[in-house]
């Protein structure tokens, strides 16, 4: 099993932890990993389709946090990239696990939802083991 994990720079506090929480998980599961970061949520569609398109593939992770500011900026980019990870799944045939937090979350509450990205390991492999006939799921964490 190998997954592809991209994450955002942006919000470094939270994304750098929650990127040591995923690779951790990854190694409990048996998979190894190709960790690309990008430097913000919005660039994580771009970078997980050009490593989805490879055959050495087989899931993707998506990692990054959405802390409330001044405006909706982090429900707007919430929206966007959720659909863009999902018409992306659906286009490759590859999961992606949804690893990206927020919005409208403090930084309070964003070091709290971490351990997301653990869950979002979690569901990258079993999909990805589901679709090659090996639905055995991961421990529940």
């Amino acid at each position: 099993m190998r997954l592809a994990i991209v994450a955002a720079t942006f919000n470094p506090e939270v994304t750098d932890r929650m990127v040591k929480r995923a690779l951790a998980r990854a190694r409990e599961l048996g998979a190894t990993v190709e960790l690309v970061r990008v430097p913000g949520t919005f660039e994580i569609p771009l970078a997980l389709r050009r490593l989805l398109a490879r055959k050495d593939i087989d899931a993707g992770v998506a990692i990054g946090a959405l802390i409330q500011g001044q405006t909706d900026h982090d429900d707007l980019l919430a929206h966007s990239v959720a659909r863009a990870l999902l018409d992306l799944q659906i286009r490759t045939g590859k999961p992606i696990g949804l690893g990206i937090t927020g919005p409208g979350m403090s930084e309070k509450v964003a070091m709290r939802r971490i351990g997301n990205a653990a869950r979002a390991v979690d569901a990258a492999v079993a999909m990805a083991r589901a679709s090659k006939g090996r639905g055995k799921r991961p421990a529940r964490r």
